[in-house]
């Protein structure tokens, strides 16, 4: 487990954008749905924004951890 860890902070400190940028492409995405016609799983995802909460968690705990890493 500590391994992983090491590895993954390795990572996201030579990459200390990618969690931002996955971030704006998940709130984009979330955009994408809310255009597209109300089908029964897209429409519940266009509804309670789930790409858009977890895109802007993300974004915001990747300017953290790059902050914190780099």
């Amino acid at each position: 487990m500590v391994e992983r860890l090491k590895r993954l902070s390795e990572f996201l400190a030579s990459h200390r954008g990618l969690p931002v940028l996955v971030g704006a492409l998940l709130v984009v995405l979330n955009f994408i749905l809310q255009l597209l016609p109300p089908w029964i799983v897209i429409g519940w995802l266009a509804d309670v924004d789930l790409f858009l909460h977890l895109g802007i968690i993300v974004g915001f705990l990747g300017l953290l951890i790059g902050d914190a890493l780099g």
